[in-house]
C-alpha cells in the first residue's frame, strides 16, 4: 500500500468551499510507477513472439533448400500462427479474464521460450526428415504464447493506465508486435547471408525469448495495482466470461467493427507473410523485401504514435479509424499495381511506408474502440475475439491469395531473384487485385455503418470522475486528480 500522505486515497484534497466529508466520499484514483515496467515487459514479449512468427518469411528460399522443404511447407511456419490461435484464441481470452495478467503473461512467456529452443533441433543433423515435424511443434508453441500476448495491451492499459494515457499505453504495447516483424524483416537477411548462417539465426532469436521470460517471471508480481487508476478500471471485467461474448455477437457495431478491422489484421498478415514472394518475382532481392517490410513496420510505429498521441487527446476513436481505414485502403490499390512492376524500388519501397503508415496507426485505436463501443465487457474478451476473427480471415485470405496466383515458364519471364523458380516464374496479379478488393469492401462497410457511442467514456463522464483527471506520479503511486 502506499504510504499515507499528500495525493494518497487518506487525504481528501481542498477544493473550493466544498464540506470535507462530502470530499472524503469521492472515489480516489491512483497509478503506480511500476506500470510502466509491466508495460515493457509486455512489450519486449510482444515483440520477440512477432520476430519468431516471421523470422522464416524473408529467407524462404534460403531457408527451403538448406532443410529440403518446399515453399508452401515454409508458408506453413507462419501460417501456424493464424490457424493455432482459432482454436486458442477463446481459451487465451477466458485465461486473461479468470487468471489474470500476471499469469497469462508468465505462461505466454515459458511457451515463447520453449517453442523458441525447439526451433533450433532441426539443426541437428542427426534428425534426418523429422526438420519440418520440429520447425511446427516450435512454431505450435509460439503461436499459442501469441494470443495470450496479443490479448493483453488493452487490459494492461485498462487496468493499469489513467484515462488520459490508456491509448498511449495501448499503442506502445501493440505496436511492439509490427516492431517484432521489423526486426525480423531486417535480421533474418541480414544473419542469413548463406545457407551456413541458419543455425546462427536461429539461436539469435532465443535471446529476446529469454530476456522476456526471465523478467516476467522474476519481476512481475501481481496482476492488477492496489487501487485503479480510473472508473472504468474500477469495473473491469464486470460481466462475465460467456455472458461477456453473449453481449459481443448482440453488438452490432461490435460485430461491424470486429469482421472489417479483423479483416484488415488478417490482410496485413498475408501481406507481411508473403511480402518476399511477391516481389522475388519481379526481381527485387530478398534484402530489398526486407527493407520494404522494415519500412512497413517503421512508418506504421510512427502513424501508430502520432494517431494514438492525437486520439488521447481529442477521444476521436471513430474518426481516426474510419479516415485511416480509407487511407489504408488507398495504399493498398497502389501496392497491387507497383509490387507487379520491375525496376520501380523507390515507388515500391515509398508504398510500403504509406500503407504501413495509414495501415498501423489505426491498429491500437481500433483495438481502443473495441473496448469503447463494448463496455463494460472485459478487455481481453472484446479485443480478443476481434483478433481470432481476424486470424480465420487471415488463413482463408492467405490461402486465396496464393491460390490466385499463376504458374508461368517458358522464354521472356523476367528477372527472378526466387530460389526455387529459376525456369518458372510465379504472376501475383490476381492475387494482389484481391487484396485491393478486399480492403475496398472492409472500409466502405465500416465507414457505412459502424455508428456507437462511446460507452466507457460516457460511464466515467460523471462529476465524481471529473474531479480527478491531472495526474502525478509518486515514489509508489500517483493520485490521479
Amino acid at each position: 500500500m502506499p504510504d499515507v500522505g499528500p495525493g494518497n486515497p487518506e487525504t481528501p484534497p481542498a477544493v473550493g468551499s466544498a464540506e470535507p466529508s462530502a470530499l472524503s466520499r469521492l472515489p480516489h484514483y491512483q497509478t503506480y510507477k511500476r506500470r510502466w515496467f509491466f508495460l515493457v515487459v509486455v512489450s519486449l514479449l510482444n515483440c520477440s513472439n512477432a520476430m519468431l512468427w516471421l523470422s522464416f518469411a524473408p529467407v524462404a528460399d534460403k531457408i527451403a533448400h538448406y532443410f529440403q522443404l518446399s515453399i508452401s511447407e515454409i508458408n506453413w511456419l507462419s501460417l501456424i500462427y493464424l490457424v493455432m490461435s482459432i482454436p486458442f484464441g477463446i481459451v487465451a481470452t477466458w485465461i486473461l479474464d479468470c487468471f489474470g495478467l500476471r499469469f497469462s503473461t508468465i505462461l505466454c512467456a515459458w511457451l515463447n521460450t520453449i517453442g523458441s529452443a525447439i526451433r533450433i533441433f532441426p539443426c541437428l543433423k542427426i534428425l534426418n526428415n523429422y526438420y519440418f515435424t520440429f520447425f511446427m511443434v516450435g512454431q505450435s508453441f509460439c503461436a499459442v504464447a501469441q494470443v495470450l500476448v496479443v490479448f493483453s495491451p488493452a487490459k494492461l492499459a485498462a487496468l493499469w493506465f489513467p484515462e488520459h494515457q490508456r491509448a498511449t499505453a495501448n499503442m506502445i504495447a501493440t505496436m511492439s508486435n509490427p516492431l517484432g516483424v521489423l526486426l525480423a524483416n531486417m535480421g533474418s537477411p541480414a544473419l542469413v547471408k548463406k545457407e551456413e548462417d541458419i543455425p546462427l539465426m536461429l539461436g539469435f532469436y532465443i535471446i529476446p525469448a529469454g530476456i522476456a521470460c526471465f523478467l516476467s517471471s522474476a519481476f512481475i508480481w501481481e496482476s492488477v495495482p492496489p487501487t485503479p487508476p480510473s472508473a472504468g478500471a474500477a469495473t473491469s471485467t464486470s460481466e462475465p466470461f460467456f455472458s461477456g461474448m453473449w453481449i459481443l455477437l448482440r453488438n452490432k457495431a461490435y460485430v461491424i467493427l470486429a469482421l472489417c478491422f479483423g479483416g484488415g489484421i488478417g490482410a496485413f498478415s498475408a501481406f507481411s507473410a508473403l511480402l518476399e514472394q511477391i516481389l522475388c518475382v519481379k526481381g527485387y532481392s530478398n534484402e530489398f523485401s526486407g527493407l520494404c517490410g522494415a519500412l512497413f513496420i517503421v512508418f506504421g510505429i510512427i502513424g501508430a504514435l502520432v494517431l494514438g498521441l492525437y486520439v488521447d487527446k481529442t477521444k476521436q476513436f471513430i474518426e481516426a479509424t474510419k479516415i485511416g481505414f480509407c487511407l489504408t485502403t488507398l495504399a493498398a490499390i497502389a501496392f497491387a499495381v507497383v509490387s507487379q512492376l520491375p525496376d520501380q524500388k523507390v515507388w515500391v519501397a515509398l508504398v510500403c511506408s504509406l500503407f504501413g503508415f495509414f495501415g498501423f496507426s489505426i491498429c491500437p485505436i481500433s483495438f481502443e474502440l473495441a473496448v469503447e463501443c463494448s463496455y463494460p465487457v472485459g478487455e481481453a474478451t472484446s479485443t480478443g475475439l476481434i483478433f481470432v476473427i481476424g486470424q480465420i480471415e487471415g488463413v482463408i485470405i492467405m490461402l486465396l491469395l496464393q491460390a490466385l496466383t499463376i504458374q508461368r515458364s517458358g522464354p521472356g519471364l523476367g528477372p527472378t531473384m526466387c530460389q526455387l523458380q529459376t525456369d518458372t516464374s510465379v504472376d501475383w496479379t490476381n492475387s494482389m487485385l484481391f487484396l485491393a478488393a478486399l480492403f475496398c469492401i472492409f472500409s466502405c462497410i465500416f465507414v457505412i455503418f459502424f455508428h456507437s457511442p462511446y460507452k466507457r467514456l460516457q460511464a466515467e463522464a460523471n462529476p465524481t470522475y471529473k474531479l480527478h483527471e491531472a495526474g502525478r506520479d509518486e515514489e509508489d503511486g500517483a493520485s490521479v486528480q
